[in-house]
């Protein structure tokens, strides 16, 4: 059996390596929902990854954009991690912008049509 291009890896374990999801089976469930690109094109978690493609991932509501510079293997630390892809993501949203949620007292039991309707109130304006 012939040993494996040292310049290839696979993009979920790329993308668990250089911290982009905090595990691989997370990075490998983005893959197949449809939420990571590797130029443009929907993968698979095991589509080959080598240097220079772009990655982009949705997670948590915001758009990551990466370019890979650097092919890992192994999980590596944080400093490390970071020299391994340029980042070209637009900047998070501010906190003041993000929506408000509703929050109920625990034990408070089920919102009464009153309550719920001042819920409603506050998600629409």
């Amino acid at each position: 059996m012939a040993p494996p291009d040292e310049g290839v890896v696979r993009v979920d374990s790329w993308i668990w390596s250089v911290r982009l999801t905090k595990t691989r089976s997370l990075a490998a469930t983005a893959c197949r929902a449809g939420h990571v690109r590797v130029n443009g094109e929907r993968v698979k978690p095991a589509h080959v990854l080598r240097s220079g493609d772009e990655v982009r991932l949705r997670d948590a509501g915001r758009e990551r954009i990466v370019v890979v510079s650097r092919i890992v293997r192994k999980r590596v630390g944080a400093a490390v991690a970071a020299e391994c892809f340029i980042d070209n993501s637009p900047p998070p949203p501010p906190r003041e912008e993000t929506a408000v949620v509703a929050h109920r007292d625990r034990g408070a039991g089920r919102p009464t049509k009153r309550d719920r309707r001042e819920i409603e109130r506050l998600r629409t304006s």
